[in-house]
């Protein structure tokens, strides 16, 4: 995506061509709904919660200066828009637990290879599951999103090397999770 395109396309929305979020939309859905997904693990939440980040585009558009990326300041919105859900969630006394268990839930009808591709893609993403709320958005942003160290260090408001070390850190603990989980799984 063309930086410049979305930052024209934004100042043109915080300009009152609210028609303009659309192209927007067309663009990043997908890659919020991807980001929401990783913390969530439920398609309906996900789904809400990107609709939520639109909305807040819409009713902060005249935040947005143009000075930085459209990207990093929509995974500010994004961040905030997710914290405010599990805050919420917690009040109300919802977990994510409900939302593990409805996909463990496949289909038997996978071959052998595909299910054995799902059981470690489970295992990966129980592991992430483990790891802390830091960790974890860390390593979606970087590895899952594809955001550069430098676009992170902006969302996160550090620098970044301490990006790099934290995305080091959180892959160690990943890998040490997973293990675990691996030979409890033998």
């Amino acid at each position: 995506m063309d930086a410049l395109a979305d930052n024209a396309l934004m100042l043109k929305v915080k300009s009152g061509d609210v028609d303009r979020l659309g192209l927007l939309f067309d663009r990043y859905h997908r890659v919020l709904y991807s980001f929401f997904y990783q913390f969530t693990s439920s398609k309906m939440v996900s789904e809400d919660l990107v609709q939520n980040v639109f909305m807040r585009i819409l009713k902060y558009k005249h935040t947005f200066t143009g000075d930085g990326k459209f990207t990093t300041w929509m995974y500010h919105l994004a961040r905030n828009v997710y914290a405010d859900h599990y805050r919420r969630d917690s009040r109300l006394g919802f977990s994510d637990d409900f939302t593990t268990v409805e996909n463990s839930l496949h289909n038997s009808y996978n071959i052998e290879e595909q299910t054995k591709k799902d059981e470690e893609i489970q295992l990966l993403q129980k592991a992430l599951n483990q790891l802390s709320h830091d960790k974890k958005e860390v390593l979606i942003l970087s590895r899952y999103q594809d955001l550069k160290y430098k676009e992170i260090a902006e969302i996160l408001c550090c620098s970044e090397a301490a990006v790099k070390v934290k995305v080091f850190r959180a892959m160690q603990d990943l890998k040490n999770i997973y293990t675990q989980l691996e030979r409890q799984e033998i």
